[in-house]
């Protein structure tokens, strides 16, 4: 999708959904959901564009969402350091640890995906760790061409999760388990796509993807959500290059230190917690990823020269 495209959470999608569609949100709801572990659901491609540019908002938010997607049409697929062209058929693995951007590039886009949290696919009901998985490993690029005839192939899977997610049937979400699983074993025997070394546009891509995992963590809505990142280190790992090259990008296009761009953003959520509020300190400290209340407040005092309850009163 498109850049400028913001994202929304799944419920909020729903609910757009209903009124673009005039139907009731339980309708568009894959039915027996409530009683499953996790979440699942399918879209069309096309239906889901149409929607978008209806709505300027994507159907789901990457970061609780796994996706598994079958792309018919010309598209480009941008990752921090590589670019990869699809020119008509693909299939594509995404995990909400790894940011990128997805570009189409002609009108003509088809295809089905679906999506799914890791409680979905857990151990004692799927057999598997999403992410010990190949295709969802940090620091590679599961994206997939195909020919027409594995797209055949990968369009009767998704046809097969589409009249099931529609049925019935008691046990429905066991046997779409084991199509995503047919999906992913599909995927992990495919050699990857052509990797492209695009220098030119390379330090845009690392900084855009850089800021969207950044901003991905935010803002902080629950006590029980924690900061996943917090050192330059972490984040190069989860865009698959050393933390010397993205520092060298980043000082060189932002006159900024990696770890001073993490740290002001962290605390502006800082700040935002303490005026918003209720929460007292150390739910604040450990939110935004610090171990001790005494980190937190030398963090804060070193940004902002003011103790944090000197900043809240």
């Amino acid at each position: 999708m498109a850049k400028n495209i913001k994202s929304t959470s799944l419920d909020e999608f729903y609910r757009e959904a209903a009124k673009f569609t005039g139907r009731e949100i339980q309708t568009l709801l894959p039915r027996g959901i409530n009683k499953e572990i996790g979440h699942f659901n399918v879209f069309d491609i096309a239906e889901t564009i149409q929607q978008v540019k209806q709505k300027q908002v994507m159907p789901y938010n990457r970061r609780a969402y796994y996706k598994i997607s079958f792309i018919k049409g010309k598209n480009r697929a941008e990752y921090a350091d590589k670019v990869i062209n699809v020119e008509k058929n693909a299939l594509l693995f995404a995990t909400p640890k790894v940011p990128y951007h997805w570009i189409p590039l002609d009108e003509k886009q088809g295809g089905s995906f679906c999506v799914f949290t890791d409680e979905f696919l857990i151990k004692n009901k799927s057999g598997v760790v999403l992410d010990e998985l190949p295709i969802f490993q940090v620091g590679g690029y599961p994206v997939f061409e195909i020919t027409d005839e594995e797209a055949e192939e990968i369009a009767y899977i998704f046809k097969k999760i589409q009249k099931e997610i529609a049925s019935d049937y008691a046990y429905k979400y066991d046997l779409i388990r084991n199509y995503v699983l047919e999906l992913i074993h599909y995927g992990q025997k495919l050699q990857p796509a052509t990797i492209l070394q695009a220098h030119q546009n390379a330090a845009t891509r690392i900084i855009s993807l850089f800021i969207e995992l950044l901003e991905r963590q935010f803002p902080i809505d629950s006590t029980h959500q924690r900061l996943m990142f917090r050192t330059a280190k972490e984040y190069a790992e989860r865009l698959a290059i050393h933390v010397n090259h993205l520092n060298k990008v980043l000082k060189e296009h932002t006159g900024r230190t990696t770890t001073d761009i993490i740290s002001s953003r962290i605390a502006q959520e800082a700040k935002i917690l303490l005026k918003q509020t209720d929460w007292n300190i150390s739910e604040i400290a450990y939110s935004l990823g610090f171990e001790e209340v005494a980190h937190f407040s030398n963090f804060f005092k070193k940004q902002t020269s003011l103790a944090p309850l000197t900043f809240r009163s």
